[in-house]
């Protein structure tokens, strides 16, 4: 499996050293010397490495800096620049908090309300800034994005192929129709 692990910014200095806007909870493990990362340059983009190899990584304050042994000189790094790199990760890996999950294993899993009753599929993580978000098919074909937090989020089973959500009318399942008393009011 491929695991989105970073996208490379702006160059730091003349010998090539990059920052790189990390997108794993493990970079010390996936940014480590020797580690072979494909990249997807963005689009209209010239730099035409398939493969990068992390020379070392440090960090500077809350910022990673990565040398690539294939990115030589600042001209390089900045051709490099927004190239979203990836790392190949056994299937049955897990990240090592327990209270982590990759995409692929959680996409597919079925998703119940706290009462039991199914809402959906997972269909897809976005990740944002603030946090990341489940996207939930329902039955009727809708797609609804949940939070992925503990408060809504309380139950993740990879065992039994499910999550559970703490579903509220506008979160996943739509808020019931107007009733009668509101029609008369209109």
């Amino acid at each position: 499996m491929e695991v989105l692990v970073g996208r490379i910014g702006k160059p730091h200095g003349i010998r090539g050293f990059v920052t790189v806007e990390v997108r794993t909870d493990e970079p010390d493990r996936r940014f480590a010397e020797g580690t072979v990362l494909r990249t997807q340059p963005p689009k209209g983009s010239a730099y035409a490495a398939k493969r990068l190899t992390v020379e070392g990584a440090r960090w500077h304050g809350q910022v990673l800096q990565v040398a690539f042994e294939e990115i030589t000189d600042r001209n390089e790094a900045e051709a490099a620049r927004g190239t979203l790199l990836f790392a190949d990760v056994p299937a049955e890996e897990s990240p090592e908090d327990p209270d982590e999950y990759y995409d692929h294993q959680l996409i597919g899993l079925t998703a119940f309300d706290e009462e039991g009753r199914e809402l959906g599929t997972v269909k897809s993580l976005v990740h944002g800034g603030a946090q990341d978000l489940l996207t939930i098919r329902t039955p009727d074909r809708r797609d609804a994005l949940v939070p992925f937090v503990k408060a809504l989020v309380p139950v993740v089973d990879l065992t039994e192929k499910k999550v559970v959500i703490a579903d509220r009318p506008g979160l996943v399942t739509p808020f019931p129709e107007s009733t009668e008393d509101e029609d008369d009011a209109k």
